[in-house]
């Protein structure tokens, strides 16, 4: 097998030919006494919770603001509070969220102390491991990405202080970028992701004969260049997409002492959250570079709308292009060509 030249990168070329990029970055390490403050906390709440909350922002002089899905914004020097509808659950942002948990949200409107206490209730979430997530894998145009993550405790809390967690409840593609850069930042993090591109990804796709195999076979190779990197981490966890056999049966030999978990849920966890963030920047930015060069913007998803750009893009360029920017084992890349034959 041919190593390239920057450590923790391995793998066999005849695998994935040029459409596969590899990369991590580890920073200098370091080490923090204390977790960073808060500027971003969501917390779900109940109606009479709210109204509860709402009560006391106006006894205490906040000002109070409407905006569009939001039973109300609350606003006072630097902190802000937004109550949403959908949930419904509230979004504190700026400075003093940390306070603002301790001395109102938790005594006054929760009755429970459980921000801060996640080292208690999660432990696992704190202890040395790798996060796996991937992005695209839903996506008819760009590629699948699967990311991995290292943390330890210090890393973990400073990921949640910053906000970081999963990356399907970030709606807006430059705060997916902000998080990007604050993962790479982090004192003593390690990461690599892994991209195939679409035309790789439909070989891969023929050679492996279902997407659950091909995810596992890519997980394995995201775990096994971590391991590059930090040989003695104990434990990998990854959501669970099918049989956990498919990632164990994958692994090489530095990945098959590590312990494997998968479970439902898992971006719940500080590694995964950031490994899914990770995955869904190189995932946008794949797709804005690529909507550039076709002088089309290339819609996320399978919709309807992404069947209508795919068929005026077939009628443009040709069928061959379809093979170039989408997964064709999808039924919206079938119904595109048999549309426009």
């Amino acid at each position: 097998m041919k190593r390239s030249k920057r450590a923790g990168l391995s793998i066999d070329p005849s695998e994935t030919g040029g459409a596969v990029q590899l990369t991590f970055d580890m920073a200098s390490t370091g080490s923090f006494s204390s977790p960073p403050p808060k500027t971003l906390h969501t917390c779900p709440i109940t109606l009479e919770q709210l109204q509860k909350l709402r009560n006391i922002l106006v006894a205490r002089g906040w000002e109070m603001l409407s905006r569009p899905y939001m039973h109300f914004f609350a606003q006072h020097e630097k902190l802000s509070v937004a109550a949403y509808e959908k949930g419904p659950k509230i979004v504190i942002q700026g400075k003093g969220v940390d306070e603002f948990i301790e001395f109102i949200l938790e005594p006054e409107i929760l009755g429970a102390a459980v921000v801060g206490y996640e080292y208690v209730v999660n432990p696992e979430h704190f202890s040395p491991h790798f996060g796996i997530d991937e992005s695209g894998k839903g996506d008819l145009f760009g590629p699948l990405v699967i990311a991995g993550a290292y943390v330890d405790a210090s890393i973990a809390k400073n990921w949640q202080a910053a906000g970081i967690q999963d990356s399907k409840k970030i709606g807006s593609d430059a705060r997916i970028r902000k998080l990007e850069r604050v993962i790479l930042q982090t004192p003593g993090v390690v990461q690599s992701v892994l991209l195939i591109g679409p035309e790789k990804y439909n070989e891969l796709y023929k050679k492996f004969g279902n997407l659950n195999k091909l995810l596992a076979w890519g997980h394995a190779r995201v775990i096994e260049n971590l391991l590059e990197i930090k040989p003695d981490c104990p434990r990998a966890l990854s959501d669970q997409f099918a049989n956990p056999r498919l990632i164990e049966r994958a692994l090489m030999e530095k990945g098959r002492g590590i312990q494997l978990d998968q479970r439902t849920k898992a971006e719940s966890d500080p590694a995964v959250a950031a490994a899914s963030i990770l995955a869904r920047a190189k995932f946008i930015d794949w797709l804005a570079k690529e909507s550039e060069a076709l002088g089309m913007v290339l819609p996320k998803g399978a919709s309807a709308l992404v069947k209508a750009l795919g068929a005026k893009l077939v009628q443009r360029d040709g069928p061959q292009v379809l093979s170039r920017v989408a997964k064709m084992h999808f039924k919206t890349a079938s119904e595109i060509l048999s549309a426009t034959s």
